[in-house]
């Protein structure tokens, strides 16, 4: 009775503590019960996608998801961007979280029941719509993650703001859109948000899993388009011309000596990739230009300028040696920074990753070269983004099917974790910046 009343004692004179253990173990309680509700809303996203600034179906489904929460709510932002704000009951942080709903113009294969056979318009042609990178499955995680906040708003140190972002992967041609959009409308103020945290299913990594890296996680990316000019003539009299092929053929091949022998690959990595070569119509003529279009990707500022300035000389340099002339478009209709992780902040809730999902689970991962526009974000507030397993155990991820492609393929099961780690984040979060 004694050593009772002693601890009860000390629950007394604790409250803050018990009520975060309280509301730790009522938090992944939740989580546990709305899987199913995750699960459904992942399902009617993945048969119904919407290409980058057309996500209405989607953005309305989640407005009304949140005002049943009692969430205040703000709908087109940045085109089709929904944002919901939840106010606890006790002062503190505002923490952003944010999730993508666009699809991709990619056709699926599979034969789930919820398979996509959506179709739209993309480029001037029609094309299959399916959600082929995971955002589907971002959103319902989301929208789980507001109603676990949601069930203990009484007990939250703070504001939660829910971002709900369209066109990660890009806007039409001709349109903005995006993380970068949301952003210069003032997404991130009233209220000021003081961290953003974000997450990103991964079809590599077995269920249960969380990969991360603090610094520079993904890369920076510029687009590129190059046009070389030169003077066309009969393909029977070369000496006629100046080929704007060959000089293309030269400058693909010089361009990748930036990679091999400009970059310090000790410390980063980087690509330099040209994705389309076009000219001429016919196998006797040669044209009068050439068109190439391109991607450059790097993983700190320094790299990403020395690349750019390499890509101008070698581009210039090698037309004028052949006699063309060379334009260059860098970036040309894209640019997404580096989604560089805050060191602090990383090192301050890896804790929080590995209570959650097990110490075990959580593993820190080299930089990839796929770039994010969550970097958008972080450019602004200390950020942390990481990855959350999709694979089916057991599988090798050599031969799961990859992101952007028409077999893409997520285990469902990984959903509940994504709830419970985000949820977790926010409240820890809290507790530590109260």
């Amino acid at each position: 009775m004694k050593y009772l009343f002693i601890i009860s004692l000390l629950i007394i004179s604790l409250p803050g503590r018990a009520q975060t253990v309280f509301s730790k173990d009522k938090l992944s309680l939740a989580a546990d019960k709305i899987e199913s509700k995750v699960i459904a809303w992942r399902r009617d996203f993945h048969q119904h996608p919407e290409l980058g600034n057309n996500e209405k179906r989607t953005a309305d489904i989640v407005a009304k998801h949140l005002q049943s929460l009692g969430i205040e709510v703000k709908t087109g932002v940045a085109k089709t961007g929904v944002v919901g704000v939840l106010k606890g009951g006790k002062p503190g942080p505002v923490v952003a979280l944010r999730a993508d709903m666009d699809g991709l113009p990619v056709t699926e294969r599979g034969d789930l029941p919820f398979k996509s056979t959506a179709k739209a318009q993309y480029n001037g042609q029609e094309v299959g719509v399916m959600h082929a990178c995971g955002h589907d499955s971002h959103t319902a995680i989301l929208m789980g993650v507001a109603e676990v906040l949601a069930g203990m708003k009484a007990d939250l140190k703070g504001t939660v703001k829910f971002i709900f972002q369209p066109a990660e992967e890009g806007p039409p041609a001709g349109e903005e859109g995006g993380a970068k959009l949301m952003v210069q409308e003032g997404v991130l103020e009233n209220p000021k948000v003081d961290v953003v945290f974000g997450l990103h299913i991964w079809a590599q990594t077995e269920v249960g899993q969380i990969t991360y890296k603090p610094g520079g996680m993904m890369a920076g990316a510029n687009d590129m388009k190059i046009t070389i000019k030169g003077t066309q003539a009969h393909g029977a009299s070369p000496w006629a011309s100046i080929d704007p092929i060959v000089v293309s053929a030269q400058i693909v091949n010089n361009l990748q000596t930036i990679v091999s022998r400009n970059l310090n690959v000790t410390e980063n990595a980087g690509v330099v990739t040209i994705g389309s070569l076009h000219a001429g119509v016919r196998s006797n003529i040669i044209p009068e230009q050439a068109e190439m279009l391109g991607t450059m990707r790097y993983l700190s500022v320094s790299d990403g300028k020395m690349i750019e300035e390499r890509i101008r000389q070698i581009v210039t340099k090698t037309a004028e040696a052949n006699g063309a002339v060379a334009e260059i478009k860098l970036p040309y209709s894209s640019q997404y920074p580096v989604t560089f992780n805050d060191i602090s902040l990383t090192e301050k809730m890896v804790p929080s990753l590995q209570r959650i999902a097990g110490a075990s689970n959580v593993k820190l991962i080299p930089p990839i070269t796929g770039a994010e526009d969550f970097s958008f974000f972080q450019e602004k507030v200390p950020g942390l983004f990481f990855f959350l397993g999709g694979m089916p155990k057991g599988k090798d991820p050599k031969t799961a099917p990859s992101h952007h492609t028409p077999d893409f393929f997520i285990d469902e099961s990984s959903f509940k974790l994504g709830v419970k780690v985000l949820s977790g984040l926010t409240v820890d979060y809290m507790d530590l910046n109260k």
